[in-house]
């Protein structure tokens, strides 16, 4: 069964329709886009809920504090963190596709 959908029409600045015009098909890419802020807004609240507020002040020091650590890491450790986590992702869509739909 096909889901409805809606038919819309945007303004968007230039570099975003250059970007646009690349893909191809927009709509899709919008939509995911669209959900993809939908989660982080819906985590925002939830994290509201639970009385942590997400600033970008805070944002910045977590990254600042990423980067230096790590910039202290070999190249070989972040290579490998990088795929243990590609590799779990690659397990957990995998599991997501074995699962019945709902």
């Amino acid at each position: 069964m096909t889901r409805p959908v809606r038919k819309l029409s945007i303004s968007v600045p230039p570099d975003v329709a250059e970007r646009l015009e690349q893909e191809p098909n927009a709509s899709a890419y919008i939509t995911q886009a669209v959900r993809d802020r939908m989660r982080l807004d819906a985590l925002d609240a939830e994290l509201a809920h639970a009385g942590i507020q997400i600033t970008e002040q805070g944002v910045a020091a977590a990254r600042a504090r990423r980067a230096a650590v790590e910039a202290e890491w070999p190249a070989e450790r972040r290579q490998a963190v990088r795929e243990r986590i590609r590799q779990h992702m690659q397990e957990e869509i995998a599991g997501a596709l074995d699962q019945p739909a709902a």
